[in-house]
């Protein structure tokens, strides 16, 4: 295996002594290496901002090229210039595949500086890189229409082909082991691109509706469990590259990232992951998962900002329920004027029952926590010293907040 962006250059500032930065062609960042230096000035503003903002100024980029780093095939040494906004002195390693340059590492440098055998394991890590981004390439702008299309089709025929597409896209990689990660609600109509994101194979939008039981919501399709909706909602669908089925990581890496790019663009994202499969025959099985979490990890902020499908508890089986009005023994406890009382109820069950830990929580005395049970069970004419009763409030009220 060929590793994730993250994990090669992380690899090369080891080899070198030196936080690396990858960026694509166009100065783009794709990744990035720790800085745990007590040096100040290894975060320079060229670094900083290429950080910050994911690209470099036309001036920074006008200074780099002009040292022809796009036609190099070993390290460039850069010096500095001020006026161009460059304070130090720098590094470049050409990624190229097959003679075509496709990125960049850049290292600061500094006497006495990396030494040749040092370069040159580092350029032959940069042309693992170059691989990688290679295989992206190969599978074109189409890879986002391709993953949309088998997210969104109906189990048959059309599913297969579509099916097919990705895979004939991805190549090899089609049956490697994957985790399905859904980003919602998404701010942006278009998906980045999948080099900027570690470990990422496809991305895609489809429509999302965050909407679940209650007056005016969609009704369930065969789409999944999003639908479009009024307004232009969106979830972004990531297939993630694992190495192993016990280790997430790279999954909650790509979503963390994204979860970044989301705020930037003045969004707030939750994320939802799937159980980790092989191959893509399930992928409409992953995404119902993945989005199920996002949607879990909406009504429940405690298990978000990141939901691992197989951590969400009796929402695995909530999210599986078409919408529907809320159960007719809970609707008055549902509206606005009782959603205080509501949440007691949800605190209350969620803690067993226990009164002392439930009053805790809610930071109540426990004479107010009894009389607004009362109250709870006037308004719903449950019985919550019944077991059934409980079990119907505690998931009306879980449905409810999907």
């Amino acid at each position: 295996m060929k590793g994730d962006y993250q994990d090669l250059v992380d690899e090369i500032s080891a080899l070198l002594g030196a936080p690396a930065t990858l960026e694509n062609r166009d100065f783009g960042l794709i990744a990035f290496g720790a800085h745990d230096s007590d040096d100040d000035e290894a975060m320079d503003p060229v670094r900083t901002r290429s950080i910050l903002t994911r690209k470099s100024t036309p001036a920074v980029r006008a200074w780099f090229e002009g040292f022809g780093i796009t036609r190099a095939t070993g390290p460039v040494r850069i010096p500095a210039a001020p006026d161009a906004g460059v304070f130090r002195d720098r590094i470049c390693l050409p990624v190229r595949h097959r003679g075509v340059v496709l990125g960049y590492v850049w290292l600061l440098d500094a006497e006495p500086g990396p030494s040749h055998a040092q370069l040159t394991a580092a350029m032959e890590v940069a042309a693992r890189i170059g691989e990688l981004l290679a295989d992206e390439e190969r599978a074109g702008a189409d890879l986002s229409r391709e993953l949309r299309a088998a997210l969104s089709a109906e189990r048959g025929w059309q599913y297969d082909m579509a099916l097919a597409a990705l895979r004939t896209a991805l190549g090899p990689d089609a049956d490697g082991l994957h985790a399905l990660v859904c980003l919602a609600p998404w701010p942006a109509e278009d998906s980045p691109s999948p080099r900027t994101v570690p470990g990422a194979a496809a991305l895609c939008t489809v429509p999302w509706q965050p909407a679940g039981p209650g007056p005016g919501a969609a009704p369930a399709s065969a789409v999944g469990p999003y639908a479009a909706g009024p307004g232009p909602a969106r979830a972004l669908a990531v297939l993630v590259r694992l190495r192993s089925g016990d280790n997430l990581s790279p999954a909650a890496t790509a979503a963390g990232r994204l979860r970044t790019t989301a705020e930037a663009a003045g969004g707030s994202s939750v994320a939802g992951v799937a159980s980790p499969r092989r191959g893509l025959a399930d992928l409409d099985v992953a995404w119902r998962e993945a989005a199920s979490a996002a949607r879990a990890a909406t009504a429940q902020p405690r298990l978000g900002p990141l939901a691992e499908w197989s951590a969400i508890g009796p929402y695995r089986l909530l999210t599986a329920l078409p919408p529907a009005e809320p159960d007719p023994a809970v609707r008055a406890l549902l509206a606005p004027a009782h959603a205080e009382l509501a949440r007691t109820a949800e605190v209350f069950l969620d803690h067993a029952g226990q009164a002392g830990r439930t009053a805790t929580a809610l930071g109540i005395h426990r004479q107010t926590l009894y009389y607004r049970l009362s109250r709870v069970e006037q308004l719903t004419g449950l019985d919550l010293d019944t077991g059934e009763d409980r079990l119907l409030l505690h998931m009306a009220i879980k449905a409810w907040k999907l």
